[in-house]
């Protein structure tokens, strides 16, 4: 089997892949329905954000406690009761639309209920995943599972676009849209029960004991790679990666489409995700230069994206987009992933996921602002321009934590590729510090 797909020769993490596709492409449906659904009750770029930011604040809230849950209880079944969550609330949005009873608050709370579920998945979900694979595949599995879900990208907001517009363009279509997406995530839930568990490698449930979230922050606090990496999602994730709110402003206002066309800039830009993600898949190291050069490669993309004065070179560019997006995510994953201790995988995942998707319900409504008050080209540059900024920010902090130890010109030395000393603890698992050599 080719290096790319190794661990599609596990049949557990086979399933996982095949189920998580489905479901992944239902949820890009519904983001896309949604999206359109609130553009046509309000046609107010706030109000996008506003249900953005609802939809992401559970995660700002919640997930630090919910990697506590992830340690504690086995990760398999976490997933299904959040699976089956978020599906009951895909449905119950659904049905209100297809009825014709919605209203705006409405999508405002059932998106903050979706938010919960979210999560509460994301860390179990994010940690699952060295269970299904050995270490030495890990960075392999983190690249298939994006490529996986960059192909619903693909899939997902084409479809929603073409159907949403087949039937008629108004809020009714959106809710047959939601509706589907609520029946894919019984892909999940049952790929998950149908999974061989001799197979599986489940870490050991950690034992309750007083402090274990604020053990999981200062663990993570002490770690110069784990910090920089935060720094970074945090600001592509609260001032970048809104492409839920850029692309719709850009579609209907700077360039005067319709659904169909807003759903095509998904689908363009997961082309990019897709093959950094194929791309990562083949990488067993991960420098910290990598990182680094992608946030900024994302920045300048964003700023470049802003400026563009056709809707034709703003489809042709989004794929840059995406790839620089999907290699900063996935670098950064990997790295949290390869450098925390099993039994605080579960919480350093949680932070990991608090900052990279927690800072939307911070940036959403501001980017939302933006769009409305000085025009949707803004949000692209200013956004930009924040990522540039945060870029700056974590490379200063990441010297001067590692200035402590080695020196300044030791620290500049790690982020330009050379070789630099593995934390102490991961050789406690020969796997994954062979992984990081």
């Amino acid at each position: 089997m080719s290096p790319t797909f190794r661990s599609l020769a596990n049949p557990n993490y086979r399933r996982y892949a095949a189920g998580s596709l489905v479901s992944n492409t239902g949820t890009w449906m519904q983001r896309i329905a949604q999206d359109w659904l609130v553009l046509v009750l309000t046609g107010s770029g706030t109000a996008l954000g506003i249900t953005t930011g609802l939809q992401f604040l559970p995660v700002l809230l919640l997930s630090p406690y919910a990697g506590v849950i992830a340690d504690r209880f086995p990760k398999r079944r976490l997933l299904q009761i959040t699976q089956a969550a978020m599906g009951l609330a895909s449905l119950a949005l659904g049905l209100v639309t297809v009825l014709g009873v919605v209203q705006v608050w409405h999508v405002y709370l059932i998106a903050l209920v979706f938010g919960i579920g979210a999560a509460f998945d994301a860390p179990a979900r994010q940690s699952f995943v060295s269970e299904l694979v050995d270490a030495d595949d890990l960075t392999n599995a983190v690249g298939l599972n994006s490529a996986t879900f960059n192909m619903a990208r693909i899939l997902g907001p084409g479809l929603a676009g073409l159907m949403i517009g087949a039937l008629g363009g108004g809020a009714w279509a959106t809710g047959w849209v939601i509706l589907i997406n609520a029946v894919s995530y019984g892909a999940v839930i049952w790929q998950l029960q149908a999974m061989d568990a001799a197979l599986l490698n489940p870490s050991k449930p950690a034992r309750r004991t007083p402090g274990m979230l604020r053990d999981g922050i200062r663990y993570v606090a002490g770690q110069p790679k784990m910090v920089l990496v935060l720094i970074l999602v945090f600001f592509a994730g609260t001032f970048g990666m809104n492409f839920q709110i850029t692309s719709a402003l850009m579609a209907t206002e700077v360039y005067g489409k319709g659904a169909g066309e807003f759903g095509l800039l998904g689908s363009t830009m997961a082309l990019g995700s897709l093959t950094g993600a194929l791309m990562a898949a083949r990488r067993v190291r991960i420098r910290l230069r990598l990182l680094v050069i992608a946030a900024a490669g994302f920045g300048l993309a964003e700023i470049v994206a802003g400026v563009l004065p056709t809707y034709v070179l703003f489809v042709a560019f989004t794929p840059l987009i995406g790839f620089s997006t999907i290699t900063l995510l996935n670098s950064a994953n990997a790295v949290m992933q390869l450098e925390s201790d099993p039994e605080m995988r579960g919480r350093v995942m949680a932070l990991y996921m608090t900052i990279v998707m927690g800072g939307t319900p911070l940036g959403a409504p501001v980017i939302g602002w933006i769009g409305e008050v000085a025009g949707a080209r803004w949000t692209l540059v200013i956004g930009g321009l924040l990522v540039l900024l945060g870029t700056a920010l974590a490379v200063t902090v990441h010297q001067r934590m590692e200035g402590r130890g080695r020196g300044v010109r030791g620290s500049i030395l790690t982020l330009l590729g050379a070789p630099s000393t593995v934390n102490p603890r991961v050789w406690d698992n020969p796997a994954v510090a062979r992984a990081q050599k």
